[in-house]
Parts: C-alpha cells; structure tokens; sequence
C-alpha cells in the first residue's frame, strides 16, 4: 500500500529538477501522475517541446507506474484548464496539485526590465492562479477532498539580493495560499505553501553553489518526501502552513506579531519611538534567503 494509492496528481514543472522527484516519488507511492512541463529554458525562453516531461513519464511507465505528460503553459487560463483536462481524460480525477514551474531572470531592481518582472511574476503567481483555478473548481463542483500546494520561497518570505522579481512573486504566493486555505476549509481542499531548497538547475549557480559539490541531502530526490508527506493523509490535519524543506530537513515558517504599544487613545509619533522595545521584535540576526 502506497501513501498516495488511488490519487491522481498534477505536477507543473515536471520534466526535471524538484517536479521530476516529486513525480517520480507521486507515482512510486501509487499515485497517476499528469507530469506537466513547458520544455523552456530556465528564463523562461523557448517552449514548446514536452520531451522531457515525457522522458519522465516514460521512465515512470517503464517502472509499473501510472502517468502521462501535458506540454500547456501555465500562466495561461487555457493552459491550466487543459492540464485539469489531461488529468480528467486519462486519469478520470484529480486529487493533488503541486504547482512547481517556475523561472529566473535574477538582477538588481535597478537593472531588472519591465519585461523581467512581468514574465517571473506571470509564470509564479499568475501561474498558480491558471493552475489552481481550474482545479479548485473541480473539487468543489464535485464535492471532493483534495490538496493543492503551491511554491513560494525564502526569497519572498524573507528577501534575497536581486530577486526583486521573483521575492513579489513568492510572496504573493504566499498570501494567495492563505486566503484560499481559509476558503478551503468548508469543501475539504486543504492548501499548503511549499519554501524548498534545492540544488537544481534553477539553483546550480547561484553565488555560493558556484563549481561546489552539492550537499546530497540538496538534492530533489532527498526534498520531495517532505512535500509527498504534504499532499497525503499524514498532513491531514494541516493547512495554510508553510514548510520550509531543503538540507536542513522540514520546518514551519510562520508570520508572527509582537504584542506591540497599544495606547487606547489618540498617540504621537514620539511616544512610538519610546515604546519601540514592545512594537519590535528583539534584535536578532537578520534571515534572507540565503541563511534561511
């Protein structure tokens, strides 16, 4: 018995990096798998070859299990609803959405492009909003259960140097998967946000990673059993988290507040800065994604 018998997923961004070892690991565990993937180029140029979501799905097939590649782009309406429709006509459901593609066009804000931010953002956030629509409406339509995790980042929940683009686009990840988790809750559909940390090819050269050896526990296939633990029915109890999971295991990252100055009377600016010990957190090294 697999954790996922029974379920059919959808994993965008398939065809290699942290969607492959979640697909790979989706269908070991007894789940069809819709492995989705563009066949871009990690800025986002080129599409249109599904040659490598089909070699996953091929080796997955050659292995005994279940799946079938889908070549539509995310960050189009028509292109989520034509990813629920793979699912639907060879698999006859949907159980799980992992949304996962993603680019890069990583520069300083001052150098960053009008084009840059649009097409992160349309592949990160827009992306998930074409990708989850489509689903979300068939769960609820249908009164089914299901799990949707969606992809933000340390580099939206904490800030990174030249991720101006991306960070908005993580972040607003974030607080999509909030708001939906909430709504969620009356149809059964639990949502979950993913912060992964991985060495692939998105990863490979990042300042720190260049001509280095990568850590083993880095690699996607040592991430993806914290988002399998995700989407099955060990997390059932859980929603609107966020886990971080990368080398350093599995952990929840949580927004807080402090008890702060609360007057209860009209108050100056001055008797802010006085009370700044209680509108604060303590000071404590700051975190960005890179010591996240």
């Amino acid at each position: 018995m697999g954790l996922l018998d029974g379920k059919v997923a959808i994993i965008t961004g398939a065809g290699g990096g942290l969607g492959e070892a979640y697909a790979r690991l989706f269908a070991k565990e007894g789940a069809a798998v819709v492995v989705n993937d563009l066949g871009g180029a990690r800025d986002g140029s080129g599409s249109g070859s599904s040659s490598a979501a089909q070699k996953v799905v091929d080796e997955i097939v050659a292995a005994g299990g279940r799946a079938v590649a889908n070549g539509d782009d995310v960050s189009t309406m028509a292109g989520g609803e034509n990813i629920l429709k793979t699912a639907l006509d060879n698999f006859g459901q949907v159980d799980i959405l992992v949304c996962n593609a993603g680019i890069l066009r990583d520069k300083t804000f001052a150098n960053t492009s009008e084009q840059d931010w649009d097409l992160v953002v349309k592949v990160h956030l827009k992306g998930t909003y074409c990708c989850t629509m489509p689903v979300w409406k068939w769960l609820k339509d249908n009164g089914r259960p299901g799990v949707i995790v969606m992809t933000s980042s340390t580099s939206g929940l904490y800030g990174n140097f030249g991720q101006s683009n991306y960070g908005a686009a993580k972040a607003g990840i974030y607080g999509f998967m909030r708001v939906l988790s909430i709504e969620g809750r009356k149809y059964g559909i639990r949502v979950m946000a993913l912060a992964p940390g991985a060495y692939t090819r998105m990863t490979s050269d990042l300042p720190g990673r260049q001509g280095r050896e990568p850590d083993p526990l880095s690699l996607p296939e040592n991430v993806a059993p914290g988002v399998l633990y995700m989407v099955s029915d060990l997390a059932a109890d859980h929603t609107g988290k966020v886990l971080g999971v990368s080398a350093r295991g599995v952990r929840e990252i949580k927004m807080m507040q402090t008890d702060g100055f609360s007057p209860g009377r009209p108050y100056t600016a001055q008797e802010v800065a006085e009370h700044a010990d209680q509108v604060f957190f303590p000071a404590a090294p700051e975190r960005t994604a890179a010591s996240a």
